[in-house]
């Protein structure tokens, strides 16, 4: 016998998540639906069921839970953010007002297809690298859609990899264009000031002369941005080679994707930080199911031709 559905209330969401989905209905005017108002002028109890169209790893249902308070709806579900689904699951169910539901089924769905997605992606790309190197790091970038960050990163979480720096003011990463006006040693001596935790300072390097500087210099997590397997590899053995290099965290980044991630973790880097997972993982497909009692049809009036 299958469990009885949850009806908790759902995990505790990102702070601002409220006003987010609030905003995101707004912009589809959804108490405007010149549609429903045509068609439905009263109240019509309803239940709809959101179901999986693929497989993959679920992400937003908790959001779309609230989602779905703020529209005045019923929901429940068997399932959390991180659960797996394929073709037929059934993800969530709605009830209340049919109008209500038509109302906000499009900014529910488009929530739930891309934090899926973006969990999905992650799980395959997680299980791609694990494959070359068991316990290497997947981890999200600041790469994100304005607004849904949070709601991406933890996605990313969802699918088995780390959120990674949140923002500015979450750690130091110091960046190749940081390097145009200040030389190495001396943006790592300022960063190395400026920070309470010395181990937040994480320096971008494209050779080995860089990680060299880098690591002599104290840092303990280095970042090899934009540069071949091949390079990486040298840069990672030079590092090692080094006094307390065994320690230092190597982190690629620029350009992997699902079908190179297995060569970098192959490099005998420690982690990979991608943007492919919050702004080019595809969809995973959802739709919508309605439930409600059809309405009868009225008689039509003709016009009278007695005399």
């Amino acid at each position: 016998m299958s469990p009885p559905p949850r009806r908790a209330r759902p995990p505790r969401l990102p702070a601002g998540t409220t006003a987010l989905l609030r905003r995101a209905l707004e912009e589809d005017r959804w108490t405007d639906d010149i549609t429903t108002r045509a068609l439905f002028p009263k109240s019509i109890p309803a239940t709809a069921r959101v179901i999986a169209q693929g497989r993959g790893v679920l992400s937003g249902l908790a959001a779309a839970r609230q989602l779905a308070r703020l529209g005045g709806l019923r929901s429940i579900s068997r399932l959390s953010d991180g659960d797996p689904v394929r073709r037929g699951t059934v993800v969530l169910e709605l009830s209340g007002d049919l109008r209500r539901i038509l109302a906000i089924e499009r900014t529910l769905l488009n929530l739930v297809m891309h934090l899926s997605g973006v969990a999905s992606a992650t799980a395959q790309v997680v299980r791609i690298a694990r494959r070359s190197r068991p316990g290497f790091h997947i981890r999200a970038t600041r790469k994100t859609l304005p607004g849904l960050r949070d709601l991406e990163k933890a996605a990313v979480v969802h699918g088995g990899g780390e959120p990674h720096r949140r923002d500015l003011s979450d750690a130091v990463l110091i960046k190749s264009n940081h390097l145009v006006t200040v030389p190495l040693e001396i943006a790592i001596r300022r960063a190395r000031a400026h920070v309470r935790h010395p181990e937040r300072v994480q320096v971008e390097v494209r050779s080995l002369d860089q990680a060299r500087t880098a690591a002599a210099a104290g840092i303990r997590r280095l970042l090899i941005d934009n540069q071949s397997p091949g390079t990486v590899a040298r840069i990672v053995r030079g590092i090692r080679r080094l006094r307390g290099g065994a320690s230092v965290e190597v982190e690629v980044s620029g350009g992997i994707r699902p079908d190179n991630i297995a060569v970098y973790a192959g490099t005998g880097a420690d982690a990979a930080s991608l943007g492919y997972l919050t702004h080019s993982a595809p969809a995973l497909p959802f739709h919508l199911t309605v439930q409600a009692r059809r309405l009868s049809t009225p008689a039509i009036a003709h016009p009278s031709h007695s005399a």
